[in-house]
């Protein structure tokens, strides 16, 4: 060996030696230099402490409300090993998860040392991540080659009873969100993929061209962003005629004064095949155009008229009927045109996209200016200003998909089967409606997503004791708006203590409904109270 091998040999003992020393003292402590200071810092075994400090609001939001118990104890899932984790240990694992903003199964490990959270919730233990995956597969099993029909037929059964129970949960969640007039909103989104996953093909995907990827047909509940059912389906079935037959089941399960006032969609959804299977369940609805050949000629005949009427924000509008070579009838459209710089040409391409050409229009009757237009199709009996609105306030919903794939777990949770991706989409969807509709208890004047609200309603330094069979739980905040956050729980807490004193006979059933009930009521009252610009400009 050279002098220089010996050398190196002798620093990497005397380097593994120091860092032996120093891992058996830390338990003991030691000392830190830092720009504040020299600090003794010590590591602590014995004391139960959280990130999350403020769950124990959330839970007792959760048992006052039943959505928790009721989820529990309505999951197929039934292990009959005595080694088997508990049904509680493995919803409260997967629930918090999802609470705390993880999308992959392999990130549960950071959430194990917590024994605040599990106290909290009535849990035993965090599980790991394959117990968790073990048991989501036991709820949603792989398909698997059946030998055959009774094993075939038993696999279709526990597919569709699980299916069947995220649905129901999902809509027990919405509470009596659709016993008022409300809107449909129908949409899908890309759930990008990176592994070896059923039903990962590449087909439409306008973030990552060539990425295969699943597609999640979402119903919303427009404004409220409440989702009422999300289906994972395979990467090439995007359009929207693959999630029509779910859209039919979800509007023919609803009794007919809580079905929706409107179904509204972007233009992938104006085809004769949505329209018409609307018009049979004598539903309204109002779509978007392609524009087409046949939709430009529709156009093109609207210059001449005068009797174009404000749509609100610019836009002017005019009725027509329309009837396109794929269609079996005429159908009410609205033509909308909005006034663009005179400056632009007739074709203009974009700056961002080189092949892709914007079409704009020149008025022959008005050469100076240029038009933007949009048409819609509806059979609704709505004005022209209401229509405008209305599909506006329908650009809401994408700003409720920006937020469930960014800041929540949709674009992750996947495993090879779909099965499971799906049961997790539905359970991201469910976890992420309790804390909208607790968000909105703690803030009923405006919603929070959830890159505000986590900080300010979840996170907190919090460690338990007990002493005296009282169980206490000492929280720190370390986030600047500690009275506003002090503030949002007070109503919460108020919220809750309401519903315990005002109806203590009701079930979790019905006391879920009387405190969303109670919610909807403090929106509503913030609302009316809400002085218009007018008022102010008056004021």
């Amino acid at each position: 060996m050279g002098e220089a091998q010996f050398a190196q040999s002798q620093t990497s003992q005397a380097c593994q030696e120091t860092i032996e020393q120093c891992a058996q003292t830390l338990d003991q402590g030691t000392r830190v230099q830092t720009p504040g200071g020299v600090f003794e810092v010590q590591w602590s075994n014995e004391g139960k402490a959280t990130a999350m400090g403020q769950l124990a609001f959330f839970a007792e939001f959760l048992q006052t409300s039943g959505l928790f118990e009721n989820w529990l104890q309505s999951c197929p899932l039934r292990y009959t090993s005595p080694n088997a984790p508990q049904l509680v240990d493995v919803l409260g694992t997967w629930m918090l998860g999802i609470l705390n903003g993880q999308d992959r199964y392999a990130h549960v490990g950071a959430l194990r040392g917590d024994a605040v959270a599990t106290e909290v919730l009535g849990m035993n233990k965090i599980i790991g991540d394959d117990s968790l995956r073990r048991a989501l597969s036991a709820i949603a099993p792989a398909p698997k080659a059946a030998h055959n029909s009774e094993e075939r037929a038993t696999q279709q059964a526990q597919a569709l009873q699980a299916e069947q129970w995220m649905q129901a949960q999902l809509r027990h969640s919405i509470a009596n969100a659709v016993q008022t007039g409300w809107i449909l909103d129908c949409d899908t989104t890309v759930k990008v993929l990176y592994g070896h996953q059923e039903g990962a093909v590449v087909s439409y995907n306008p973030q990552k061209p060539g990425r295969p990827s699943h597609i999640i047909h979402t119903y919303w509940i427009g404004n409220l962003r409440l989702v009422l059912d999300a289906q994972l389906q395979a990467g090439n079935r995007h359009s929207p005629s693959h999630g029509r037959a779910g859209l039919k089941a979800l509007l023919q399960s609803l009794p007919a004064p809580e079905r929706p006032k409107l179904v509204r969609g972007d233009s992938a959804y104006g085809s004769e095949g949505e329209m018409l299977e609307l018009e049979e369940l004598q539903q309204p609805y109002l779509f978007k155009l392609r524009q087409t050949a046949g939709v430009k000629q529709l156009i093109k005949r609207q210059w001449a008229r005068q009797d174009w009427s404000d749509m609100g924000q610019g836009w002017t509008g005019c009725e027509d009927e329309l009837r396109l070579s794929g269609w079996s009838t005429k159908r009410r459209v609205i033509v909308m045109r909005h006034q663009r710089k005179a400056d632009l040409v007739l074709e203009q391409k974009s700056k961002t996209q080189k092949d892709q050409i914007e079409l704009l229009f020149v008025d022959e009757n008005e050469p100076v200016k240029s038009w933007d237009y949009a048409v819609l199709v509806s059979n609704a009996d709505y004005t022209l200003a209401q229509i405008g609105q209305l599909y506006r306030d329908r650009a809401d919903c994408e700003n409720g998909f920006d937020e469930i794939k960014n800041q929540w777990g949709w674009g992750g949770y996947s495993t090879q089967d779909m099965g499971r991706c799906a049961l997790s989409a539905r359970a991201v969807a469910l976890i992420y409606n309790w804390w909208s509709w607790y968000v909105r208890l703690a803030n009923p004047k405006s919603r929070m997503e959830a890159k505000t609200s986590r900080p300010k309603l979840l996170s907190a330094v919090g460690k338990l004791t007990s002493h005296a069979r009282i169980n206490k739980i000492v929280l720190v905040l370390t986030h600047e708006a500690s009275s506003q956050i002090k503030s949002m729980i007070a109503n919460i807490h108020a919220g809750v203590e309401h519903i315990r004193s005002a109806a203590p006979q009701l079930t979790g059933h019905n006391r879920w409904f009387a405190l969303a009930r109670y919610i909807a009521d403090k929106i509503l009252a913030f609302v009316s109270n809400t002085p218009t610009p007018m008022t102010v400009a008056t004021g």
